[in-house]
């Protein structure tokens, strides 16, 4: 099968019914097919897990996303866009409530959000507040960031389980696996973890290391596994959101996509679309030229499933580390291409039942990956880093107001809060870090961020800063705990990186300390102390909410 075949769902037009100035609603010019004015746009907000920028109309040759392609191609794409932070939780908490996570302090999971932070103020919490009917459903928030009813302050309604939506006779998933003899391991595992008295996150990782294969290519529907079963819920969901908004209750829908997310599971229909042989292996497996130790990510996430031998980071530079076969690279990336294609599926039935129900000309879609991944860049098989292929992240942005566009200036996920205030016509929420891009969207060269920022810590109290602007990646590494919500102090800098996309977009060589860099550095520098007062300046503000629940 290729990928010109009729596999997915019909594709959805590229539409576009005019311009419209979304920076206020009183400002509003009503198109034919726009809000009729005054009217507040619904949000179809649609997360995906670990997905990074690989569908066709980023330029990949090799995925085939032909509904993912068509939202894009009547919305916005955002070719430089970037995370905050290379991990779920920390990024998801970014996205969600607008803010850096100096600024919200949620680094890594578990980390419940609003205990460190009772004052915070997520999006559909916001909207909510102003007559929106909010509601979620699959990974929105990472879990253990939140509470048990996955941030019940954000939703006006319980949030939503896709339980009953799985296929009726194709059995339900084990550990979210189908396969019979995964299925039987499983068991087998867990009555072993239960006799070794192992309970919770032990438990697991004893089933996943004795029982979890990275990969699964079962010959079943789409919903015999979670996300077919989501897609339905949240087709059906929009329906009947769709019918509320017409008499005036404005609607935002989440929708939290888990895969590409390890383990690479998907139905064998999308794994036929690919041949393995064909699979793309990374151009550039090992070090950078003058790399510095804390740019890199121990394997705890892909050590963990059975097949994958003992890894630490670079199988070329550090000793007793088993190596990946080129084989199993292939199957990785088969797997991961497959889980693509299957969630560009599963997105294009969620954007099919938008466009049944009429409510596609007033509603506003976001589609993100939570952030990148390295499909064996730089040696490595896992996100946790500030390198680009971790950092960059897929974003397209579509309003029925706006004519498609792509652009190539840095955006960050801190901009999507306020971005969506605009566009959905209520007031900006306050002491948002990110900036409206709809000036963007409209005129895609016009530069709304000077830099993009992403950070990641280590665990011996190391925290590494990387400005990204649309030709280089500076990153400063600091140990002591520091975090730019304090004072900027030379003496903690550890160590340096800097690349230049131009000339080296693979990241092969370090030119930090480079004297044809020198001039480059400073600029660079400058920016990141830039970066740096603003985060001062806002700390005193933060500090006090952390202290004060909020109302909304």
């Amino acid at each position: 099968m290729n990928r010109t075949e009729m596999w997915a769902l019909p594709l959805l037009v590229a539409g576009g019914a005019g311009v419209m100035d979304a920076m206020a609603a009183s400002r509003a010019k009503t198109t034919e097919s726009g809000p009729s004015k005054g009217q507040k746009m619904n949000v179809l907000f649609i997360i995906v897990d670990d997905m990074k920028p690989v569908s066709g109309c980023y330029g990949d040759r090799t995925a085939i996303t032909p509904n993912i392609d068509a939202l894009a191609a009547r919305g916005t794409l955002f070719r430089h866009n970037y995370c905050q932070q290379a991990l779920s939780g920390p990024t998801r908490v970014s996205i969600l409530t607008g803010l850096r996570p100096d600024n919200s302090q949620i680094w890594t999971m578990p980390r419940p959000m609003r205990e460190v932070y009772p004052g915070i103020v997520s999006m559909p919490q916001y909207l909510r507040s102003l007559g929106y009917q909010t509601v979620g459903m699959g990974k929105i928030f990472d879990p253990r960031n939140v509470d048990q009813d996955k941030d019940s302050p954000s939703w006006s309604t319980p949030f939503m389980s896709e339980w009953s939506y799985y296929n009726p006779t194709a059995g339900k998933p084990t550990g979210g696996y189908m396969l019979p003899e995964t299925k039987k391991l499983y068991a087998q595992a867990t009555r072993e973890a239960a006799g070794k008295g192992l309970k919770d996150r032990d438990a697991r990782v004893y089933v996943n290391a004795h029982a979890g294969p990275s990969t699964e290519c079962a010959d079943v529907p789409d919903d015999a596994y979670m996300d077919g079963a989501l897609a339905r819920l949240g087709a059906a969901t929009i329906k009947k959101l769709a019918a509320e908004a017409d008499r005036g209750k404005p609607f935002f829908l989440a929708v939290g996509f888990r895969k590409p997310h390890l383990p690479f599971v998907a139905p064998k229909r999308y794994w036929d679309l690919y041949t393995r042989e064909n699979m793309p292996l990374a151009e550039f497996v090992s070090k950078p030229q003058n790399s510095v130790e804390e740019a890199y990510s121990s394997y705890n996430e892909i050590v963990s499933f059975y097949d994958i031998p003992p890894l630490y980071t670079f199988c070329d530079h550090h000793q007793n580390n088993g190596i990946i076969s080129e084989d199993k690279q292939r199957e990785l990336l088969h797997g991961y291409y497959a889980c693509i294609s299957y969630i560009d599926t599963q997105i294009g039935m969620v954007l099919e039942a938008l466009r049944e129900s009429g409510a596609d000309k007033n509603t506003v879609v976001v589609l993100a990956g939570d952030h990148g991944w390295h499909l064996g860049d730089h040696g490595l098989w896992a996100k946790h880093t500030n390198f680009e292929q971790a950092a960059r992240a897929a974003l397209i942005i579509s309003d029925p107001r706006i004519k498609p566009s792509v652009t190539d200036q840095v955006t960050e996920f801190i901009d999507i809060f306020p971005t969506v205030c605009t566009m959905a016509g209520v007031p900006r929420a306050p002491h948002l870090d990110g900036v409206d891009l709809t000036p963007l969207m409209k005129e895609p060269t016009r530069a709304v961020n000077e830099v993009a920022v992403s950070q990641f810590n280590r665990d011996n109290n190391v925290m590494g800063y990387s400005i990204r602007d649309t030709r280089y990646r500076y990153t400063v590494w600091f140990g002591n705990n520091y975090r730019t919500t304090l004072p900027y102090d030379d003496k903690l800098v550890i160590s340096t990186e800097l690349y230049d996309y131009d000339k080296d977009p693979l990241e092969t060589v370090n030119q930090a300390g480079s004297r044809e860099y020198a001039a480059v550095r400073r600029q660079m520098h400058e920016k990141l102390l830039h970066l740096i007062a603003a985060e001062n300046r806002t700390a005193l503000y933060h500090k006090t909410q952390r202290r004060v629940r909020t109302n909304l």
